[in-house]
């Protein structure tokens, strides 16, 4: 595993750069999933606004002013933090960046470089502004497309986004919450994919409310690439190894060596091995005993490695399981004592698959917010079949013990069944009001 780029770049290249701590594995791919998805809408609103069916929003501005001193002062502010922070991390020692989170909202950093990047980010926002100055400013109207806005609805995305994940995540860990609430705020980690995208959704539908976006086409534009981000976000769950893992595969155990490697096991070996680990494995699943503890027997083929059914996350993120012998590394030498099945890895797989499907369907659906039903519907199922091995906290309700995420993913199922024979039936009734 590698929890950031550090220990990649040192395993894949053997370099030792401080500064690549700062950079979580996790959030390296959720960057790149949200660089993918502004590429895939962008494509489907250009593809939109050429067949009619979004348009552009007049806007006016004033062009030719210079830079006003608020300007001046963000982008001061936005270099300074790069600077000073950023920059600073890559050049601190390694005893500074061993643990990038508490140097992050520390008052730590690099004065001079943040004050040479600040002044460096203010002075090129002067010159840009200098270069379009008017002798006198002028209103001009400017049509602005759907597609000019995708920076703005990744952003919002973004930041809705992570705010949802963080509720989500610390409502279905809420006793986690309670004990260091500070902690799980501000942790980079225990983040919950349908928090983020209900409250993501609801502001960006307020966002297109605003400028005018008709939400049914952006909703359907959205689709795959919602898919796809998962799919890519799954990756960093899985390079991290965030936690977000299946059950115990009890066909293995892990090896007590540095290699972390899983070898078949017996029953008996099974079950000697949690008895060994009961202390860790009744904190982590919330159990009175080790009876309790879920898990499933499947042995890998031989035509596909073992990892695929058993992983152990080695070196994981989250620092979960047993010290692994040998590792001098003070953070990340724990893997998991009993490997779990590697779900991460499946919904990658599953997702890219869903993409390509709602990919293919695009330019079929006629009636608009019918592919965003789809998208709701098979998100969900796939989700659902997902919770069946995997870890997480389970609710009480009626005699069922169901799980945050599928309660979710039976609603995403009900919810887009809902919407694509609603929509059907609204276009339907448009063409032949006797249909209605």
């Amino acid at each position: 595993m590698y929890p950031n780029l550090y220990y990649a770049f040192k395993d894949l290249f053997g370099v030792n750069w401080n500064g690549l701590r700062f950079i979580n594995s996790f959030g390296f791919f959720v960057a790149l999933s949200f660089l993918a998805a502004a590429y895939i809408l962008t494509l489907e609103l250009k593809r939109k606004e050429r067949a009619g069916l979004l348009t552009g929003q007049d806007v006016k501005m004033i062009v030719g002013k210079q830079a006003s001193a608020g300007e001046l002062l963000l982008n001061f502010f936005l270099g300074f933090l790069l600077g000073y922070k950023i920059i600073g991390l890559f050049m601190s020692g390694s005893e500074t960046t061993a643990d990038p989170q508490q140097y992050i909202f520390s008052s730590e950093g690099n004065l001079p470089i943040g004050l040479a990047l600040g002044v460096l980010f203010a002075g090129l926002k002067w010159w840009e502004k200098h270069k379009q100055k008017l002798d006198k400013p002028e209103e001009r109207t400017i049509r602005i497309w759907p597609h000019d806005r995708v920076g703005d609805l990744v952003i919002y995305a973004a930041l809705f986004g992570f705010l949802g994940a963080k509720i989500f995540h610390n409502l279905e860990n809420w006793q986690d919450f309670k004990t260091n609430p500070i902690e799980a705020l501000l942790s980079f980690s225990g983040l919950t994919f349908y928090g983020g995208l209900i409250c993501a959704a609801v502001a960006i539908y307020f966002y297109t409310r605003k400028h005018k976006i008709d939400f049914r086409h952006l909703c359907d534009a959205i689709a795959p690439a919602l898919i796809l981000a998962y799919s890519i976000g799954r990756i960093g769950c899985q390079v991290a190894g965030d936690g977000d893992w299946g059950i115990l595969n009890s066909a293995y155990v892990t090896e007590p060596g540095p290699d972390s490697k899983v070898q078949l096991a017996d029953t008996a070996r099974f079950q000697s091995t949690l008895q060994a680990h009961s202390s860790f494995y009744v904190r982590t699943f919330q159990v009175n005993n080790v009876a309790e503890i879920p898990h499933a027997s499947v042995k890998a083929p031989g035509w596909l490695p073992d990892w695929l059914f058993a992983y152990s996350y080695p070196h994981n993120v989250v620092n979960e399981g047993v010290r692994i012998p040998g590792c001098e590394e003070e953070q990340f030498c724990n893997h998991l004592p009993i490997p779990v099945f590697p779900t991460p890895f499946y919904e990658t797989v599953i997702s890219f698959f869903l993409f390509l499907f709602l990919w293919s369907l695009r330019k079929k659906m006629k009636v608009p917010g019918t592919l965003f039903g789809i998208y709701l519907i098979v998100n969900g199922i796939e989700r659902f079949f997902v919770e069946q091995i995997r870890v997480n906290t389970k609710y009480s309700i009626f005699g069922f013990h169901p799980t945050q995420a599928e309660i979710i993913a039976v609603a995403l199922v009900l919810a887009g069944a809902a919407l694509y024979l609603y929509m059907k039936r609204k276009y339907a009734a448009k063409i032949d009001p006797l249909k209605a």
